[in-house]
């Protein structure tokens, strides 16, 4: 998915790893209730990437990853079916306001639809304040 402002969004892969951790870091650094652990990161990374129903996607310009998210795949007992977990919706800081969000989770409702899922859901720290402001303008 190419957007206008210059930036691609695709599924990550794993030579993407290293610079996943280094956006990870700058969202715990935000959200204090998690710590940041690189080699803990890198797994969790390593487990979505290899996930069969699972994403993560990025957001790329002139080839740097500025971006991500990532969606994973769980049961609903109150929707009888499968629903979509939204985490780990970042963008570095220089990026921020140029539409990469917007496009990053675009991609995570196209996925879901592909999929079938009934809903999609996710939660943000309640100190995280640019990023509730950023989901109430998504709608």
């Amino acid at each position: 998915m190419t957007n206008n402002t210059g930036h691609i969004v695709r599924e990550a892969r794993n030579e993407d790893i290293p610079a996943l951790i280094g956006l990870l870091e700058e969202l715990f650094s935000i959200e204090k209730d998690f710590f940041f652990d690189p080699e803990a990161q890198k797994r969790g990374i390593e487990l979505l990437i290899q996930s069969a129903d699972d994403r993560i996607f990025v957001a790329e310009i002139d080839k740097n990853v500025v971006g991500m998210c990532s969606v994973q795949i769980l049961i609903s007992t109150a929707k009888g079916g499968r629903v979509g977990l939204v985490e780990d919706v970042v963008v570095s800081k220089n990026y921020q306001g140029c539409g990469v969000g917007r496009t990053l989770m675009s991609a995570i409702d196209n996925y879901a639809k592909e999929l079938g899922l009934s809903r999609l859901q996710l939660l943000a720290d309640k100190n995280n304040h640019l990023a509730i402001g950023f989901y109430r303008n998504m709608g």
